[in-house]
C-alpha cells in the first residue's frame, strides 16, 4: 500500500506556520520590557514557538501520509462560535459590556457543543461572567469593558 501525500495537512502546517510568524512578528514588536522574570513576551513566544513545532510534525506527518482519516464536516458548531465571537466584539464595540457579551459567547459555545438548556446556560454564563469582571476589575483593578450591568456592580 503506497501512502499519498496529505495535501490538506500541509496546507494546515503552512497555516500553523503563518500564524506563528504571525504572533512572533507581533511579540518582537512589542516595546516592553521586564525588570525581573520573563516579563509579558514570554507567553507569546511560546505560544509561537508551540505553533511553529506543531506545524513541522504535522507537515512531517502530511508528507508520509500518515495523518488520520478525517471525519465529515459539520459546519454548525463552528457557526455558533463565530457567531458569540462575532457577537462579543460587537457587543464590546457598541457599549454591552463585558458581562453581556462574556455571557452571549458562553451560551453559543454551549449550544456550538451539543448544550439544548437556554436558560440554564444564560445564568451560569452570568455567574462567571459577573465573577471573572469582579476578579479583573476589582481584585486586580484591570480596566474591561463597562455596560450597563457593569455599571451596577
Amino acid at each position: 500500500m503506497t501512502r499519498r501525500i496529505d495535501v490538506a495537512g500541509l496546507v494546515i502546517a503552512l497555516i500553523l506556520l503563518a500564524v506563528a510568524g504571525l504572533i512572533w512578528l507581533d511579540m518582537s514588536s512589542l516595546e516592553l520590557s521586564s525588570v525581573y522574570g520573563m516579563g509579558p513576551k514570554a507567553a507569546p513566544k511560546i505560544v509561537a514557538l508551540g505553533l511553529g513545532i506543531l506545524a513541522i510534525g504535522n507537515a512531517i506527518m502530511a508528507l508520509r501520509g500518515d495523518l488520520p482519516a478525517r471525519e465529515s464536516l459539520d459546519w454548525k458548531p463552528i457557526v455558533l462560535i463565530i457567531g458569540g465571537m462575532a457577537a462579543l466584539i460587537a457587543l464590546i464595540k457598541f457599549g454591552g459590556g463585558f458581562i453581556l457579551a462574556t455571557t452571549v459567547l458562553f451560551v453559543a459555545t454551549s449550544a456550538a457543543f451539543g448544550r439544548r438548556a437556554l436558560l440554564a446556560d444564560i445564568a451560569i454564563g452570568v455567574v462567571i461572567s459577573i465573577v471573572i469582571y469582579i476578579l479583573f476589575s476589582k481584585l486586580l483593578t484591570l480596566s474591561l469593558p463597562v455596560g450597563p450591568l457593569e455599571r451596577l456592580i
